[in-house]
């Protein structure tokens, strides 16, 4: 791979998806840089889609936007009411995801939901994402408690298609489709299966911007474009797909660098009055190296790489 690359290892600020870090490499090309930072779970056959929306990025322009800013949400990790409160305050949004269906159980996700509930006020946004967790009975008696707190949909409550099908029978609740399309052999059906209201579209998962986009036309659902916790390099890519696309009727989840203690650029991807505006930083060379992993990460990383590439 005849492409510079650099590693990198930024802890989070609050453990997030069972995660204290993120970790990946960095690719440069012709055309900027690309991020490759499939989840330590992923084995190459999954992080190969990882690989290809990298070497996208780094080596071919992205479809023109339709739109110069992108609305995005605040996300509320597991933490404590106050804590949740303090982020969604401090925030520009005016929508918010609440992580829920951690450790701790539906008593403390309902104190955290109330708690941003009060820090929007009645005219915002809230939405909680449950990452497949629960059963379909569970999901199905949290929502109910949830909703007292005006959701304005739930993602990815229960792990497969199937029994997303059977609990969006059974609530009120727009259901919106995450890892049950970035993850699986065939994401398009979520719609054959009308398992979904909303479908969760992400870059890097999917495969790059192109691909995203395919999928997006294919489900025929209104999309909301999410990040996987990346960098401004791999946010970038977020923007580009969701400035592409045709309808954006929902804030997007691309406001995440606030979860890291750093970034690869002065210029970061952040939100200002609930709004990102559509571009591509550079990454700057002081941070590429206080942010550099150190040689054991930088070793397992580059391996990861070389495996996924043996699957292009």
């Amino acid at each position: 791979m005849d492409l510079v690359t650099r590693v990198f290892r930024i802890p989070l600020k609050t453990r997030f998806r069972r995660l204290t870090e993120r970790t990946g490499v960095l690719l440069q090309g012709p055309y900027g840089w690309g991020e490759f930072s499939p989840f330590p779970d992923y084995g190459p056959d999954i992080a190969v889609r990882w690989l290809h929306a990298a070497l996208e990025s780094a080596t071919s322009e992205w479809p023109a936007p339709l739109r110069a800013s992108i609305p995005v949400n605040v996300t509320v990790p597991a933490v404590d009411p106050q804590g949740a409160h303090d982020i969604v305050a401090q925030s520009s949004c005016s929508t918010a995801k609440v992580k829920v269906a951690e450790p701790g159980g539906l008593r403390e996700d309902e104190a955290r939901v109330e708690a941003v509930r009060d820090a929007l006020g009645p005219k915002g946004k809230l939405r909680v994402d449950a990452n497949g967790a629960w059963t379909v009975d569970e999901a199905e008696r949290a929502i109910k408690v949830l909703d007292r707190h005006e959701l304005e949909y739930v993602e990815q409550p229960v792990a497969s298609l199937e029994d997303m099908a059977a609990l969006r029978r059974s609530v009120d609740v727009p259901l919106a489709a995450d890892e049950s399309v970035r993850r699986a052999e065939d994401p398009l059906r979520v719609a054959g299966l009308e398992a979904a209201d909303i479908v969760v579209l992400k870059v890097q998962p999917l495969g790059g911007v192109g691909r995203a986009l395919e999928v997006a036309e294919a489900a025929g659902l209104p999309c909301v474009v999410s990040s996987a916790v990346e960098t401004s390099v791999g946010i970038a890519a977020g923007l580009a797909l969701a400035a592409r696309l045709p309808a954006l009727p929902y804030a997007c989840g691309l406001a995440t660098l606030e979860l890291l203690e750093g970034d690869v650029t002065t210029d970061s991807l952040l939100p200002v009055g609930g709004m990102i505006p559509v571009r591509r930083p550079e990454p700057n060379v002081d941070l590429l190296e206080r942010w550099r992993a150190a040689d054991d990460t930088t070793e397992r990383e580059l391996a990861r790489l070389r495996a996924a590439e043996a699957r292009l």
